[in-house]
């Protein structure tokens, strides 16, 4: 709900930033071909007529001729780049999934080492230990990983070889935010639904390399886990990636192109140039800006981190708050002092980004419907209450939740060495809904389970449903553009259809008067036509050398 208003108040925000800088009737013109894709289009005409350009004005025709001929790049010639793309990516996706599986192996190992342990407090604060320190090794894959992942996207649209800068840089992006937010997510998804949910039950437990058992939530379930692996993740790359890497990188890449222009540049001695540096050698010696690509991906992951797992953490929002007051200065600092002056480009929107963030804003409907009904115990607690407690209260509802095991069903080398009771224990419990030992159908999972299941996913689908319909309200009852600006707007195209319409009266009238002076001109000139006709006419009947009669029956006429 609150990514749809947030959405709502952007395009309002968007559309006064518009009006504002007059980009109402901006049209998208017509984009050039990039660089690489003509050279591209040249090498498949010289390879379809199977010749060799022997000098450079053969090859200024071919160029001349491949650009006026409409001939583009068919799906054959992009197949490489596409199968490349496909599996580069894939292989990515897999890697990001084998450094998750990675750290849960050494959560595994960790925990049964630290088991062992001699040391007390080393023992009772295993679980604190592991989860702490296997989240600081996520952080550090993450912010590794993502890097590389930002060079491999940018490669991986080269070879894909778009016609157009806009294309280009609308497929980097989608390659990148696949690429970044599986890296960013996947230990998170992990904790959230898939951890504690295949480890079995006591005497057929799941076991990793024959010897570790898969790891299990707290007693009180994974909620808690996935709040701080939650707020460790976000809030180290809002401080390491988001602020230290955007401060430190530009300085130390000035740092190391000033050293290398000191060595390869062989400075003449002139007595009378001044020592202090002009502006121009200052700005050029700054980084050359590279687009607003990772600004904007850093603010689409923040919005993810907020909206994705807001059940869990409800604190991100405002740890995003902070973030950005604090990075809104570094960056106004990093673009005027570290930075190159950007080109200035005229846009009507942000883009694809718009995409992105609508997407991800209904993706966190159906992530926290489930994070609700799946990860946390609100669902089963509401079942207890209202359908198995007798009294109608949550009295009972641990010992309802827990099953029977009889211990005497372990298998051969898996019953505990050292009894703390006094007595032989016959019968264990443990969290999960199943039948008991002296059910029929012992240790299969029991009414309770399904009844439970059932109610989480009517939960899903009524809560997903729900939170749309009120989404599309929302969308509906707030206007995407300010009444301010909508009035202003008309009042604009009014003034704007009067003034046609004036010059439009206006050209009427001058046409209309010179239609009526072409028309008593036109009549003015038939009637001296009849006149001079009629005078020459009784010219010719009047005798010869007769001037008085002429010019009276001239007059008469």
């Amino acid at each position: 709900f609150e990514a749809t208003m947030f959405l709502e108040q952007w395009k309002r925000l968007q559309m006064r930033l518009t009006y504002f800088w007059d980009l109402t009737g901006l049209e998208e013109e017509e984009e050039h071909p990039r660089p690489e894709y003509e050279n591209k289009l040249l090498q498949k005409k010289l390879t379809n007529k199977n010749m060799t350009t022997k000098n450079s004005n053969e090859l200024f025709y071919l160029c001349i001729s491949s650009q006026n001929e409409k001939e583009k790049l068919t799906w054959s010639d992009r197949m490489p780049g596409y199968a490349a793309n496909f599996g580069l990516i894939v292989f990515m996706i897999m890697l990001t999934f084998s450094a998750v599986f990675g750290v849960i192996v050494y959560r595994i190992t960790t925990a049964a080492a630290l088991s062992f342990s001699t040391n007390e407090t080393t023992r009772s604060n295993v679980r604190v230990t592991v989860t702490a320190t296997a989240v600081i090794i996520n952080l550090v894959v993450i912010l590794i990983l993502d890097e590389i992942y930002g060079a491999v996207a940018k490669w991986l649209t080269e070879i894909e070889v778009p016609k157009t800068e806009k294309t280009f840089e609308e497929r980097l992006i989608l390659k990148a935010f696949l690429l970044k937010f599986v890296n960013s997510y996947a230990p998170i998804f992990y904790v959230a639904f898939f951890k504690g949910r295949f480890v079995g039950r006591p005497g057929h437990y799941v076991y990793v390399f024959d010897g570790y058992r898969m790891e299990e939530c707290a007693p009180g379930g994974c909620l808690m886990e996935l709040c701080i692996q939650l707020s460790i993740i976000m809030l180290g790359k809002q401080l390491i990636q988001n602020n230290l890497f955007e401060i430190g990188i530009p300085k130390l890449k000035k740092l190391f192109r000033k050293l290398k222009d000191e060595r390869t540049e062989t400075k003449e001695i002139d007595p009378h140039q001044s020592k202090a540096p002009q502006q121009w050698d200052l700005d050029y010696a700054l980084e050359p800006f590279t687009g607003l690509t990772p600004e904007y991906m850093e603010m689409i992951i923040q919005f993810g981190f907020v909206t994705l797992f807001v059940a869990s953490f409800p604190l991100a929002p405002l740890f995003a708050l902070l973030n950005n007051i604090i990075e809104v200065r570094l960056d106004a600092k990093k673009f005027v002092t570290e930075l190159r002056r950007p080109d200035t480009v005229r846009a009507k929107d942000i883009g694809i980004w718009y995409n992105i963030l609508s997407g991800i804003g209904k993706f966190s409907v159906i992530i926290n419907a489930f994070v609700i009904a799946v990860t946390s115990d609100f669902i089963p607690r509401l079942m207890y209450q209202y359908a198995f407690s007798q009294n109608g209260t949550m009295h009972g509802f641990i010992n309802h939740t827990l099953s029977y095991f009889n211990v005497s069903h372990l298998k051969a080398g898996t019953q505990p060495e050292n009894s703390l009771f006094a007595q032989d224990v016959l019968f264990c419990r443990f969290k999960d809904y199943r039948e008991p030992p002296w059910s029929p159908n012992q240790y299969e999972f029991s009414k309770q389970y399904w009844a439970v299941l059932s109610a989480r996913l009517a939960f899903v689908i009524l809560f997903q449903n729900l939170v749309m319909f009120l989404s599309i309200l929302v969308d509906w009852m707030i206007p995407d553009i300010p009444k301010d600006i909508s009035e202003q707007i008309k009042k604009e195209k009014s003034v704007l259809v009067d003034f046609f319409l004036k010059e439009e009266h206006e050209k009427l009238k001058l046409i209309e008067s010179f239609m009526a002076y072409d028309k008593q001109k036109q009549e003015s000139g038939t009637k001296g036509e009849r006149i001079r006709a009629a005078s020459f006419s009784q010219f010719n009947r009047s005798p010869k050398g007769s001037f008085t009669s002429f010019s009276s029956r001239h007059t008469e006429v």
